[in-house]
């Protein structure tokens, strides 16, 4: 089955697994360092600091910033769930931020969302393709708000040549299996702030500092959310490869954009030309006739081999939430959820992947009418 997204390990990949594992360090160090740099050389943020998850690296950049009980937090509901799930354990509240047609958050409907409770704005860069981070940046400055920018689809993404990861106070990229690149699980937060990068290592780390010789002193609250070097070292290797991996999710998004530009079956994620997306994901949102049939389509579009997955339920329509903050509904999200399907577009797929791909879902959904 042809996957929606999906990791390319290939042997040199392997080679510096083996290295990491007949080595006499398996815990954090020079490799997931060496990755941390690597990191900072890629996207021009000065720290990059390892954790072992995206999850624990919002987790991380949330606690560090002082995100505490009763903030109100800006964010999209169009994303997983760790994006909200991090700060809730903070006590912190969110304040869902409804979203355009290409899954982003709406900026344009951020302001007027600013109380004297709001702590932070966390956008995600959905699919890979940027937020309109200027905008953002300027209503944060304003209101003395901090950016954390969840970009956990985007590493590799750019907005006028700049690479996503030096925009905001903090960046979450995410190395899980499926995403640009992998170390089978792991993240990181990027900052060009000194004091949120030395937090942000003692936070990982059980909160405490090495002094001297054998003296460390636990000076903050941390955990254990450290990488390994075995991650560390697929992460260096796979990081080499990113602007290959994305050429080929470029060229194959490409060929469906031909493919599907005068469909009415539904319609296509579209990138800016002063922007570059990983994309992480290729969504399509079905046209209005064929809402009642999603589930029908999902199922026979699996029956054919393709790998498709909705990408998101609105968080806020989790029974956790709706527990929590009751019945939410904002119109954007919820047509968004009711519409969108991933189709498969990654790196290990040729252009005869691609086509099958294009022929297969045309051809279903023309059936569905």
């Amino acid at each position: 089955m042809l996957s929606y997204s999906t990791q390319l390990i290939e042997d040199d990949d392997i080679v510096e697994v083996i290295k990491a594992l007949k080595s006499n360090l398996l815990a954090q160090g020079p490799r997931v360092a060496k990755f941390e740099e690597d990191l900072c050389v890629y996207t021009g943020a000065r720290y990059a600091i390892a954790f072992n998850s995206a999850t624990s690296a919002l987790f991380g950049a949330y606690s560090v910033a002082g995100i505490k009980k009763d903030d109100e937090i800006i964010t999209t509901p169009i994303s997983f769930v760790a994006t909200s799930n991090m700060f809730i354990t903070l006590g912190a509240k969110p304040i869902w931020c409804d979203i355009k047609t290409d899954g982003n958050i709406d900026e344009t409907k951020i302001e007027a969302l600013i109380t004297k409770k709001t702590k932070a704005i966390v956008p995600v860069d959905y699919a890979g393709k940027p937020v309109e981070i200027k905008t953002i940046q300027k209503i944060a400055k304003k209101h003395k708000l901090l950016l954390i920018q969840d970009s956990s689809h985007a590493l590799g993404s750019s907005v006028m040549g700049q690479k996503i990861g030096s925009f905001s106070d903090m960046t979450i990229f995410s190395f899980h299996a499926i995403k640009p690149i992998t170390t089978s699980e792991g993240g990181a937060v990027l900052t060009n702030n000194k004091e949120f990068a030395e937090a942000l290592r003692a936070f990982r780390s059980h909160g405490m500092v090495k002094k001297r010789l054998w003296d460390s002193d636990m000076t903050s609250l941390g955990y254990n959310l450290r990488m390994t070097e075995v991650a560390g070292a697929l992460g260096s290797s796979q990081l080499k490869k990113l602007d290959r991996f994305i050429q080929t999710r470029a060229k194959i998004a490409n060929y469906f954009n031909e493919r599907f530009e005068d469909t009415k079956l539904f319609s296509t994620q579209k990138i800016e030309q002063n922007s570059v997306s990983s994309r992480h994901l290729y969504p399509i949102m079905l046209a209005s006739e064929l809402l009642d049939k999603k589930e029908e389509i999902f199922a026979e579009l699996q029956k054919r081999g393709l790998g498709v997955q909705v990408h998101y339920k609105p968080i806020y329509k989790n029974s956790f939430y709706k527990e929590r903050f009751g019945e939410i509904s904002l119109p954007m999200a919820d047509n968004f959820y009711n519409s969108e399907i991933s189709i498969p577009c990654n790196q290990t797929m040729s252009m005869e992947d691609a086509k099958y791909v294009a022929d297969t879902l045309l051809e279903t959904l023309r059936n569905m009418l």
